[in-house]
């Protein structure tokens, strides 16, 4: 029985290894199978893409330098920034090239180019002489000193510093003109970081760039290169709105490197370092070469540079131009007059209002003596608008019932508890209704209108109570338009204005009359083309079109069109907005307080303004004297408004002076405009 049982459990065993071997058989089989199939798959299949992917990591991608950025035209296609091609010696130092190969080599290259060598300094010189005579310079320290180093008492950098700094004035003196013209190139090759391509000269003559070119394996590191530069035909005409870019050694400013390198950008691409060149750098920038280094001394291209797309501005170059010349010429005759003590600039904003476009902007200002470009702080320096507002300030009367059309109110004096008497002008205008309201610029019409939207009634010493929600309700209309919130305009800054937190009742009359808050000329500028829209808010913007760039004078072909975007429309009846219209109006006619500003023959409508300023005179931060802002707000022809303008005079007088003379720059300046705009365009 015993012998049976083993005889079973033989042939079991045997039965169990043969299956297993059979199973193993299988799985090497199916492994086998599989590296025959993938092998066949890579060696046949996928031959030609596993090829390329060898290529691209055996054969180095190399990118050219920065090509030239797309140009800048006027609405008319006048070009207001090009490019000019420039011949440029660039200096890349190998790592095995020591000090005094490239002492050698400055002293030969230094003979070959014409430098300003008067700006070397004398921490250059030392260096030089550092450099070059480094045996000398050893023995300037001492031997306990080198011990400090060491010891970690003193660092190497410390030690080569008081060399350096030891070296003597006797020394320095008996370098000669071909030892300071080395120095200098010395310089000049070490600026910055040592891996990168230093820019020795960006306007080489051609016998430089000749020789250079042809002698650059020699000169080892030397090269050249054909580089670019703006160039402005119309000269300083809107330049600083245009803005800057960044040159082939600065490269992208080290804040915005995360940004652009995201994008593709190198470190060493020249980029928009300011307003219209940044605002629009994705356009303007051009597309770099790159080529594909076959082996250590050849390279093939694999996709040609461009220049950048061009882009066409809404301004208009000339009118631009007239507007600078008339704003230059005003400013210094103005600050030749009485009471101009503190004045000192005045800005023009001509914008079409159904559009949004603007046609020209500018601000100049005097500086002893001297007329400066003040344009950026038509974004940036929010001033109290005074009597421009008023016609927001009215529809608040009319929205919410406080007024009625054609109500008729006695402007008098007010005077509120607590408060000084507050009037319109010197002279009080009787009884008087919304429209001579707005011609004659009423503050009391006002006064009386916020105090019902405060839900009380006026009467003599009454006690104005606070009420947050008559805040917000002025504060909402003058937000729809424009007044206190982003123009849209496409600029990479703009200031809001000032919003003040102070919660003295008092101030929402002052609020009304626009002594409370502060608002950019381009923020006016938007309000009156909202109104002259019949309050349609359109932002505003200086792009006009993109355009693909062109090799030859013409233009290239549209790629895009700036529409017209609507930010919002004012909440209000139509019949209310059409009678604030015919308010401005009636300023513009005779009685009216703007008479005169600009001709009747253009149909014009628009407001006035004066306010009250107060500046810190002696920098002590202290607000210590009182000043008078003008300004004018208006567009034409008032059935079809073609134009709007705006023109702004901050501290153009002021009221405690012993001569009672107010100076009537805006007057003027509006005028002159007005007409710049017609000769060009037409009523």
């Amino acid at each position: 029985m015993k012998r049976i049982n083993k005889i079973r459990k033989k042939i079991n065993y045997d039965k169990v290894i043969n299956r297993r071997f059979i199973a193993f058989l299988v799985v090497i089989l199916l492994f086998f199978g599989i590296v025959l199939f993938k092998l066949t798959s890579v060696m046949i299949v996928e031959k030609k893409e596993h090829i390329n992917k060898l290529d691209r990591l055996t054969n180095k991608v190399i990118e050219g330098t920065s090509s030239p950025r797309g140009r800048i035209y006027d609405r008319n296609y006048n070009i207001i920034v090009d490019n000019k091609s420039l011949k440029t010696i660039t200096y890349k130092k190998d790592r095995d090239t020591t000090n005094k190969e490239m002492i050698d080599l400055a002293y030969k290259i230094s003979k070959i180019l014409t430098l300003d060598y008067n700006k070397l300094t004398d921490r250059n010189k030392r260096e030089f002489y550092y450099y070059k005579y480094n045996d000398k310079c050893n023995k300037l320290v001492t031997k306990d000193e080198r011990e400090m180093v060491k010891q970690r008492k003193m660092t190497s950098h410390e030690l080569e510093e008081l060399k350096i700094k030891r070296i003597s004035e006797e020394e320095l003196n008996k370098f000669n003109e071909e030892d300071i013209k080395a120095a200098y190139l010395f310089y000049l090759m070490n600026k910055g970081y040592s891996y990168e391509e230093k820019t020795i000269k960006s306007d080489a003559t051609d016998y430089e760039y000749a020789y250079i070119s042809e002698h650059n394996v020699e000169l080892e590191g030397f090269n050249t290169k054909l580089d670019w530069e703006r160039v402005y035909p119309y000269g300083d005409t809107f330049r600083s709105i245009l803005g800057t870019v960044s040159t082939s050694s600065q490269g992208i400013p080290a804040e915005d490197k995360d940004y652009y390198l995201s994008l593709g950008y190198s470190l060493n691409d020249r980029v928009g370092l300011s307003y219209i060149e940044k605002e629009y750098e994705n356009y303007l920038h051009g597309k770099k070469a790159v080529y594909e280094a076959v082996s250590t001394d050849e390279v093939k291209l694999i996709s040609e540079g461009s220049r950048g797309q061009d882009i066409v501005l809404s301004i208009d170059i000339n009118l631009q131009k007239d507007v600078e010349d008339i704003l230059s010429r005003e400013v210094r005759n103005t600050k030749g007059e009485a009471n101009t003590n503190y004045y000192d600039h005045s800005s023009v904003v001509i914008q079409d209002p159904k559009s949004g476009e603007i046609l020209a902007m500018a601000s100049k200002k005097i500086v002893n003596g001297e007329i400066r470009d003040n344009t950026i702080s038509l974004l940036t320096e929010p001033i109290m608008p005074g009597s421009v507002v008023k016609g927001a300030s009215m529809l608040v009367g009319y929205n919410t019932g406080a007024i009625k059309i054609g109500e008729v109110m006695l402007d008098e004096c007010v005077k509120i508890s607590g408060m000084k008497e507050k009037c319109s002008s010197v002279l009080t205008l009787g009884r008087i209704n919304d429209i001579t309201a707005l011609a004659k610029s009423s503050n009391v019409y006002q006064f009386k209108t916020a105090i019902r939207v405060n839900g009380q009634e006026y009467r003599k010493e009454m006690k104005l109570n606070f009420n947050q929600s008559s805040f917000d309700t002025y504060r909402k209309m003058y937000h729809s338009f424009g007044l206190g919130v982003s123009t849209g305009i496409d600029l990479p800054v703009e200031s809001i204005g000032y919003s003040s937190k102070d919660k003295a009742a008092g101030n929402l009359l002052d609020f009304v009359m626009g002594q409370y808050e502060t608002y950019t000329p381009l923020q006016l500028s938007q309000y009156i083309s909202t109104i002259a829209n019949s309050g349609e808010r359109k932002s505003m913007h200086l792009l006009k079109e993109v355009r693909d760039s062109s090799d030859t004078e013409e233009i290239g072909k549209l790629v895009q069109k700036v529409e017209p975007k609507v930010l919002n429309k004012v909440e209000s009846e139509g019949r209310f907005i059409s009678r604030v219209q015919q308010g401005f109006q009636a300023v513009m006619e005779p009685g009216g307080y703007g008479y005169g500003y600009i001709s009747l023959n253009y149909r014009p409508s628009g407001k006035t303004g004066t306010s009250q300023s107060f500046i810190d005179t002696n920098g002590d931060g202290r607000i210590d004297t009182e000043t008078i802002t003008s300004s004018y707000i208006g567009y034409f022809p008032r059935e079809n408004p073609k134009v709007s303008i705006v023109v702004t005079s901050p501290d153009s007088s002021h009221p405690n002076s012993n001569i009672n003379y107010a100076s009537q720059v805006t007057y003027r300046i509006t005028g002159q405009v007005a007409n710049a705009y017609v000769n060009r365009y037409g009523v």
